[in-house]
């Protein structure tokens, strides 16, 4: 199957989970994952947030930035990929001046 994320509709989300500025993503949903490429601007952030119920895994394409992963700050650059287990906590951080692109997924719960 090929998702073409060109034909889907880009969504601005404001603070997305309290994080900071707009979250730019397009999104497939099906019944077994959610399958999304995201962006953020320079200073933006996804906030942080616990995965409960499920994993997430968040390849950089592009850029560079920072995860705060369970209270520990790591680096990520392009091509790094970042691995939040069920049960932990992360927040995506772009702390550099231009935009931060990843893909992620998300397994259904």
């Amino acid at each position: 199957m090929k998702i073409d994320f060109k034909s889907i509709e880009e969504k601005n989300i404001p603070n997305f989970k309290g994080g900071d500025k707009e979250f730019n993503v397009r999104m497939y949903t099906d019944s077994l994952n959610k399958i999304m490429k995201g962006r953020l601007v320079a200073g933006a952030s996804i906030g942080m947030h616990t995965h409960e119920d499920s994993s997430e895994i968040i390849f950089v394409t592009k850029g560079k930035g920072c995860v705060n992963y369970d209270g520990s700050i790591i680096a990520l650059s392009e091509g790094d990929v970042h691995y939040c287990p069920k049960g932990h906590c992360h927040s995506l951080i772009n702390n550099s001046e231009e935009d931060l692109e990843f893909s992620a997924v998300v397994p259904a719960q």
